[in-house]
C-alpha cells in the first residue's frame, strides 16, 4: 500500500500541484494533480522529477557552522543565532545598505513577498533582487 501526499512543486513560482507517491516512508513517484487550476494534470520535466533531490545522500539535513577549516553540526537555534548576529552586526557597523538579498524563482510568489518584506522591514534595505533578472 502507498500514500499520496499533495504538495506544490519547488522548481518555480508557478505553483503547480502534484501528489508524491510514498511507499514505506520513501517517495517513489510524482502524480500530477488533475484538478489544479494551473497545471491541470500536466507537469514539466522539472516537476516530474521534483522528488529526486529529497532523498539524495548528499543533501544537507542539519545546520552546519564553519569553525576553523571544518563544518560542525549545530542546533537550529545556534544556526539561527549565528545568522541573526551576522546580519545585525553588518547592519550596525556598516548600515542597512551594506546588506542585500537575492530571492529565488524556486520560491512561490507568497514566499518571495515575505522575503521582500523581511528585506525592507527587518533589514531596512531596498537592495533586493530576483534570480530571474540575472
Amino acid at each position: 500500500m502507498f500514500d499520496m501526499v499533495l504538495t506544490t512543486c519547488p522548481f518555480c513560482g508557478t505553483g503547480c500541484n502534484f501528489y508524491l507517491k510514498v511507499i514505506e516512508g520513501e517517495i517513489t513517484d510524482v502524480v500530477p494533480c488533475k484538478t489544479h487550476p494551473v497545471s491541470k494534470g500536466e507537469l514539466c520535466v522539472l516537476g516530474r522529477n521534483a522528488y529526486k533531490f529529497i532523498q539524495n545522500k548528499n543533501r544537507l539535513t542539519k545546520p552546519l557552522i564553519k569553525k576553523g577549516d571544518d563544518f560542525i553540526e549545530v542546533s537550529w537555534s545556534e544556526a539561527y543565532k549565528k545568522v541573526a548576529d551576522g546580519l545585525l552586526g553588518i547592519k550596525k557597523n556598516y548600515g542597512s545598505d551594506a546588506l542585500a538579498v537575492l530571492s529565488s524563482a524556486k520560491c512561490t510568489n507568497e514566499e518571495n513577498y515575505l522575503i521582500m518584506k523581511f528585506t525592507r522591514g527587518v533589514l531596512g534595505t531596498n537592495n533586493i533582487d530576483h534570480c530571474a533578472r540575472l
